[in-house]
This record gives C-alpha cells, structure tokens and sequence, in this order.
C-alpha cells in the first residue's frame, strides 16, 4: 500500500479534491508491485500510469479511444519505461483474455452507453482474481461543487452537459447511486469488495474554476512557467511550493477546505464521488 508522504508528493499539484481521494483508491484496491500488469482504461492523459511508474516497475497499459487525447496521454509519459499506450475502444479492448492483474476504470462508466459491454469486457481482461477498482460521478453530489448544475437539476431537471459551465455532468450519459453502481458491477459477473463514497466539502464553484477555467488556461500554455508547474498534475516534482506562487496559494485554500472530508463518507450524506472494488472470481 502506498504511504501518506507518497501520497502527498504524486498529487502536490492536484486543485481536484476528489480526485486525490480517487488516487488514494485507486492505490489502495490495486497495489502496484513490479510482478503486476495493470491496464488503465480510459488512461486519457496519462496520470495514473505516471504515478504508478513513480512508485513501482509493473508493467503498464493504458487504452484510450479518443486518438487525440491518447497521443496526449502518450506525451506525459513516453520518456518512462513499462508503458504501453493504444487507442482503441472499452467495448473491443486489444488484450488476450486473462491479462490483467487489475484495471483501473476512473471516470468512464458515466461516458459510456452500454455500461455492461464495457464491464463484461474489463472482465474477460481481468485474470481470475483480478480487480477492477471503479470510481464514478455520484448523481448526490454536494451543492457547492457545482451549484449551476445542482440548481439546473432542481428547477428544470436539465444540467448543463458541454462547455466550461457543464461542472460534474461534462460530457456524461448518467450519474450514479450507490444502489445503481453496485448493481451494475455485480450483473457484469463480478464479486463486490469495499464501496465509498468520498469529498462532501468543497470550495465553492470548483469544478469551474478547475475544468472550466484553470485547465484550458494550462493547456492553451496561457500560464506563466512557475504557475504552470504548480498547475499541472504531471510536474508535482517540479513545484517548489512557495505561496508566493498563486496557484500554491490557491492549492492551500483547497486543501484547507479538504480537511474534514473522509475517505468514506456516512451513508446518506452528499459527495462527488462513489468508488467500488469488482474482483473477478477464481474459476
């Protein structure tokens, strides 16, 4: 399992709240020692198998199906070893049955129309044993990460689904209730492990200010170098981390906010995300 100081280093730069919560699952359902083979499905620019190479040499797959986002993906990490890339489809995955140790599966269910297609497939991948840690957008999301869409929901019953406005629904066919994920996983034919549901408290309008805002500034290069490096999720050893830096500053009034959140909050309560652990049954 990986340790709390490793941890902090690889999400340094990270202004998503929820998102160091889902690194922390992620770690914690699939231990990354180097006699694995892991496959991060739907890798898009590549975060998780930078941070799995940091701390482990497993071998590394990641399958991605929009080509410009893989090539992006390819990038961020073509300079370390053990990592494969390919731009191909959840639903026709390039992989001999009986693959992988564990697949990753972070943010993609929602996208995707035919949620059993894509788990059956993650299933024949898997080897018997293997695990498939999920984490997805929890349709009981706290008002203040996105409170356009949370008011949307509300009155019309219509969220804002593209542009820099469209929060936690961006580009997504559904959200999730715990009820609703928990089904789908076990009707694809896998063993339910541990479930969470994580990050109530939030800076106000951060999903925004995150996607909408800070991240096409990045991408644009419209960032000065320094703030730049605080900004971005692959250069957490580059950050020097002086608060003179705004973006250091803005990452310090986030994780202050951060503070109360568990890595599983109590039944019931508001979070923007659920996670499950799927493990395929030994045949």
């Amino acid at each position: 399992m990986i340790d709390e100081k490793t941890l902090l280093r690889l999400t340094r730069n990270e202004a998503d709240m929820a998102f160091k919560k889902r690194v922390r699952t992620v770690f914690d359902w699939i231990t990354p020692t180097d006699d694995k083979v892991i496959l991060d499905c739907g890798c898009g620019r590549g975060f998780y198998l930078k941070m799995l190479r940091t701390v482990s040499q497993c071998r590394l797959y990641g399958l991605e199906l929009e080509s410009e986002i893989a090539l992006k993906g390819w990038n961020h990490v073509r300079d370390l070893p053990g990592i494969t890339i390919t731009q191909a489809s959840i639903y026709a995955q390039p992989y001999a049955d009986n693959s992988f140790d564990g697949v990753i599966l972070s943010e993609v269910l929602e996208h995707i129309d035919d949620e059993q297609g894509g788990l059956r497939e993650i299933y024949r991948v898997l080897k018997p044993g293997g695990v498939v840690a999920i984490t997805v957008p929890h349709a009981n999301y706290p008002f203040w990460w996105d409170p356009i869409n949370k008011t949307l929901e509300t009155l019309f019953h219509r969220p804002i689904r593209k542009g820099m406005f469209a929060g936690i629904w961006a580009n997504h066919v559904r959200l999730y209730t715990p009820e609703k994920l928990h089904d789908v996983v076990a009707a694809a034919g896998f063993e339910i492990g541990e479930e969470r549901s994580f990050t109530h408290y939030s800076f106000p309008f951060i999903h925004n200010l995150v996607y909408g805002v800070g991240k096409p500034l990045l991408e644009a290069g419209a960032l000065p170098k320094e703030m730049a490096k605080a900004a971005d999720r692959t250069t957490f050893d580059q950050n020097r981390g002086s608060l003179l830096n705004p973006i250091n500053l803005g990452l310090a009034v986030f994780n202050w906010f951060d503070r109360p959140n568990q890595i599983n909050e109590p039944p019931g309560r508001s979070t923007v995300n659920l996670a499950i652990q799927g493990r395929k049954p030994m045949q």
